[in-house]
């Protein structure tokens, strides 16, 4: 394991599960302190317990917990050089004619919301570092960017409007003259617990394998150390010239078609 990201300070949204878990392993394999949020304490646990890193119970979505999360980080290590905006939802959604209220205003809550309070006082605590502004912040869009599900309206809107977050964040970065770089990441279908979770519910188990599997022309699902992977490499030094940019891991799903 290379140890790209030694003495880094990491904060990871949604950690405690899937892409997130796998994430936080990484960046901790990398050499990175890592502090992770969530909202359950027990899923939590065993993360803490199998990587060493340090969990804060945290609702992305939650404004006013904001500046308590970040004030600790900063009490603790005195800096924040990587940001993983990576708590999601999709409970509720359903098609634009479906939708509840409710419903949508969570998603686009934790979604899209969330999402901005990450990037947002990740830049404010990056612009504070000891060396000056400086750090990288990835934010887990989706390939539903580009390619929406008729039935999950708010899903496919929200993972959109991460792209054009971080591009405009990217660029008031620049504009500001920090080193701090923003970049999404937009996954196809990851084989994660809740995955392997419908797959095993379905009524046959392994159709419901294949119809997941054959999304991607390389017919496999993505594995989440792959997506931990890329974040990784985007929170180094390697990645330094890139800002602004929208990283689709899908298994070319939305590259096109393969004609007849």
């Amino acid at each position: 394991m290379l140890h790209r990201l030694r003495d880094k300070v990491a904060l990871v949204t949604g950690g405690t599960s899937g892409i997130g878990a796998v994430t936080v392993d990484r960046l901790v394999r990398e050499g990175a302190k890592v502090v992770f949020t969530g909202s359950n304490p027990d899923a939590a646990a065993a993360v803490e317990r199998d990587t060493g890193a340090t969990f804060r119970a945290h609702r992305v979505e939650d404004a006013s917990a904001w500046e308590a999360l970040m004030a600790e980080i900063e009490a603790e290590y005195g800096r924040l050089d990587i940001a993983f905006a990576n708590a999601g939802t999709e409970a509720g959604d359903a098609s634009v004619e479906d939708i509840h209220i409710d419903a949508w205003n969570h998603v686009v809550a934790v979604n899209q919301t969330g999402a901005m309070l990450t990037v947002q006082h990740a830049i404010r605590a990056m612009a504070m570092n000891p060396r000056g502004p400086t750090g990288s912040i990835i934010v887990n869009s989706s390939m539903n960017a580009h390619r929406a599900m008729g039935n999950f309206a708010a899903y496919s809107v929200t993972k959109a409007a991460l792209v054009a977050l971080v591009k405009s964040a990217a660029i008031h970065c620049a504009g500001k003259g920090y080193r701090v770089r923003v970049n999404a990441i937009l996954p196809g279908v990851v084989e994660t617990d809740m995955i392997r979770g419908v797959i095993d519910r379905a009524p046959d188990p392994a159709a419901a394998r294949a119809a997941f599997e054959g999304m991607a022309p390389m017919k496999r699902m993505a594995q989440p150390d792959e997506i931990a992977a890329l974040v990784a490499f985007l929170a180094s030094d390697e990645a330094a010239f890139i800002s602004g940019s929208d990283y689709v891991i899908d298994g070319a799903t939305t590259a096109g078609m393969m004609g007849v």
